[in-house]
C-alpha cells in the first residue's frame, strides 16, 4: 500500500467557535493508482489534500506511507515564473530541494523532449499556449521524481476544448511515467474519464459518502473513455450523490 489515511478530521478554530471540516475521512491508495476527489463546491476537497501533502495538519487521524515516499504537488493554476525561461522554470523545484545536478537536468530535458516542449526550453510563459504551461507545471512537478502526485484542479483555469486535450496529455504523462495520483476536481466527467477510482464527499464536515470503482469498456485515454457506455451511469449515481441541485 502507497499511502493508508484513517480517521482523519480537521478543525477550525475561530474566536466564536470549532468548525469541523473534515471528519471521519479514511482511505487506501495502492501503487500506480489514480484516485479523483469531487464533492460539494466548499465541502473541504482542497483542504484534504493540502493536509494528505504536507502543507496543512489534520486535527487528528493518522496518514501511513510507504518507505521514503516522495510526493509532488500541482496546483490549480500553471504558476509559471513569467521573467524564467521553461528550462528554468522546470528546475525550480530541484533548486527549492538543491538537487540541481547534472543528471537531474539532463531527466528535464528528456521530460521536455518527450512531451513536446524541446523547442521552447528557451521560450518564457507568456510564449506558450494554456495546455502547453499546464504540461509545463506537470514536468516541473515531475522533475524531482516524486512516486506519487497530487493534483488540486489541475486545469480549471483552462477553457473546455484546453480541458479536454489537457488532461489527455496529463493522463498519458503520468501513465507513462507510472506515476500514482490524487486529484481534486468539481467536474465529475473529468473524474470518471481520468480515474481508478472516486471518492464522493459529502457537505462540510466532509465525510466519505460514496466510493467508486470505474470500470469502463475499452478503457484508453480520457477523452476515449467519456465514450464508454458505462460512462452516463456513472456521472448519474455521483451527480446524486453530490446532490447538486441543493
Amino acid at each position: 500500500m502507497l499511502l493508508s489515511v484513517k480517521d482523519l478530521r480537521k478543525i477550525y478554530h475561530t474566536k466564536q467557535n470549532e468548525i469541523l471540516a473534515v471528519d471521519n475521512f479514511s482511505f487506501d491508495l495502492k501503487e500506480g493508482e489514480f484516485v479523483a476527489i469531487v464533492g460539494p463546491s466548499g465541502c473541504g476537497k482542497s483542504t484534504i489534500l493540502s493536509i494528505l501533502c504536507g502543507l496543512d495538519k489534520a486535527s487528528s487521524g493518522t496518514i501511513k506511507t510507504s518507505k521514503n515516499l516522495k510526493f509532488g504537488y500541482m496546483p490549480q493554476g500553471d504558476n509559471l515564473f513569467e521573467w524564467q525561461t521553461i528550462f528554468k522554470n522546470c528546475l525550480l523545484g530541484l533548486e527549492i530541494n538543491k538537487q540541481v545536478t547534472p543528471e537531474n537536468k539532463a531527466y528535464v530535458k528528456r521530460l521536455l523532449k518527450t512531451y513536446g516542449l524541446e523547442e521552447f526550453e528557451n521560450a518564457y510563459p507568456s510564449n506558450l499556449s494554456g495546455g502547453m504551461r499546464q504540461r509545463v507545471s506537470l514536468i516541473r512537478t515531475l522533475a524531482t521524481k516524486p512516486d506519487l502526485l497530487f493534483l488540486d484542479e489541475p486545469f480549471s483555469a483552462l477553457d473546455y476544448q484546453s480541458r479536454l486535450a489537457v488532461s489527455d496529455d496529463v493522463y498519458k504523462i503520468i501513465k507513462k511515467e507510472k506515476k500514482s495520483a490524487i486529484m481534486v476536481t468539481h467536474d465529475i466527467s473529468e473524474a470518471i474519464s481520468m480515474a481508478d477510482r472516486i471518492i464522493v464527499l459529502s457537505n462540510r464536515p466532509s465525510k466519505i459518502k460514496n466510493i467508486y470503482e470505474i470500470k469502463l469498456t475499452n478503457h484508453s485515454t480520457p477523452i476515449n473513455n467519456r465514450k464508454a457506455k458505462e460512462f452516463a451511469q456513472y456521472y448519474d449515481l455521483i451527480w446524486k450523490d453530490i446532490d447538486y441541485h441543493v
